[in-house]
C-alpha cells in the first residue's frame, strides 16, 4: 500500500518523513524508493517547526504516524495538514496503532491515510494486508492504478480474513485499551522502569492532544527499564507476552525495536531518535488484565 502511495511521486521529489516511523517504512524509502530518485528528510512531525524548516521546494509530501511506533509520539494532524495544504504537499498518514475506530485523519485534513491490515484490523495474526484510503477521487483511481501495476493486490481468502477481522474491531479495541492502561499504569509506578511511553497516560507530552484528536488511546505502548543491558532478559523471560515483532492481535506481544522492528535503522540515527537498545514494545492483547500483570512481574523479578 505504501509503495503504491509513493508511486505519485515523481523522481526528483522530496519527502518529509517521521523520525521514528515503523522500520518496514523507513527500509522500503532508504532501500527502494531512494532508487527512484526520492528523497527524504528526517524530522520529528509532532514538532511543527521541524516540519516548516524542512520544506524545499521540490518537497511534495509529509509522511507521518501517530500515534508513532515505536515511541507512541502524537503529532497535531489538523495543524500539520493546514502547513501542508498551504506548501502544496500531500499528507499521508499512517493510521495502524490507531485504527478507524480511534482516529479518521481524513476528517482532520489528510490527503491519503494507511493501514497495516496485517494489525488490528485482521486482529488475529493470520492475515498479511495493507489498506489505503482517501476521500479524494482522482487520488484513489491514481493509487489504485498503481497497485494493479505493482502487483500487491489481496487474494480472496486474506480479503475474506481482513473482512472478518473487522467486524470485531470496535470490541477488540475496547479490550486492548482497557488492558494497556492497566499494564501503562502498572510499569509507571515499577522501581525498574525509567520511562513509560502511551499517550492515555496523563504524564505524556500530548496527552491533551491525543484526547483532542482521539477518541481512544489503542493497545500499543513502549517503555525503557533503568538498565538498557537487562532488556533481553527481562523479555525473555516473560511467558505470556511472546516475542514477535508483529501487533494487534488478541494475543499479547513483545518485542525489542533496537534488534527487531527497527534493526535496519542505523544506531546513531536510531538512538538520536529515543528508539534506544534498551526500549521495549509491547502490543498489549485481551487476555486478563491480572495475568499479564503477574507475566510482567515474574519478568521483573529476574533483573536487577
Amino acid at each position: 500500500g505504501i509503495h503504491a502511495v509513493f508511486s505519485l511521486l515523481q523522481s526528483g521529489d522530496h519527502v518529509l518523513l517521521g523520525d521514528d516511523v515503523y522500520g518496514g517504512t523507513f527500509r522500503l524509502f532508504n532501500k527502494v524508493l531512494v532508487k527512484n530518485g526520492l528523497s527524504c528528510t528526517i524530522i520529528d512531525t509532532s514538532d511543527i517547526s521541524q516540519i516548516k524548516k524542512a520544506i524545499k521546494p521540490n518537497t511534495k509530501a509529509l509522511y507521518l504516524e501517530t500515534p508513532s511506533n515505536p515511541l507512541l509520539k502524537i503529532t497535531d494532524l489538523a495543524q500539520c495538514a493546514s502547513v501542508a495544504k498551504d506548501h502544496g504537499l500531500l499528507t499521508i498518514v499512517d493510521n495502524t496503532f490507531a485504527t478507524p475506530y480511534y482516529q479518521n485523519p481524513l476528517l482532520l485534513g489528510a490527503d491519503i491515510v494507511v493501514h497495516s491490515g496485517t494489525k488490528y484490523l485482521g486482529g488475529h495474526s493470520d492475515v498479511v494486508a495493507g489498506l489505503v484510503t482517501t476521500n479524494n477521487e482522482a487520488l484513489a483511481q491514481e493509487i489504485a492504478f498503481f497497485q494493479n501495476a505493482i502487483g500487491g493486490v489481496l487474494g480472496p481468502q486474506d480479503s475474506w480474513l481482513l473482512q472478518r477481522g473487522i467486524k470485531t474491531l470496535g470490541l477488540r479495541m475496547e479490550a486492548h485499551q482497557k488492558n494497556a492502561l492497566c499494564v501503562a499504569e502498572f510499569l509507571e509506578k515499577h522501581p525498574k522502569v525509567e520511562k513509560v511511553y502511551y499517550p492515555g497516560l496523563p504524564t505524556h507530552p500530548n496527552y491533551e492532544l491525543a484526547k483532542a484528536q482521539m477518541r481512544g488511546f489503542s493497545g500499543m505502548l513502549s517503555f525503557t527499564l533503568k538498565n538498557d543491558s537487562e532488556a533481553t532478559l527481562f523479555v525473555e523471560s516473560l511467558k505470556l507476552f511472546i516475542l514477535g515483532e508483529s501487533l494487534g492481535g488478541v494475543e499479547s506481544l513483545v518485542g525489542i525495536p533496537a534488534f527487531m522492528t527497527h534493526a535496519c535503522i542505523p544506531k546513531a540515527q536510531r538512538e538520536a531518535a529515543g528508539i534506544r537498545d534498551g526500549l521495549v514494545r509491547l502490543s498489549v492483547g485481551i487476555e486478563h488484565e491480572q495475568d499479564l500483570l503477574e507475566d510482567l512481574e515474574q519478568a521483573f523479578a529476574k533483573i536487577s
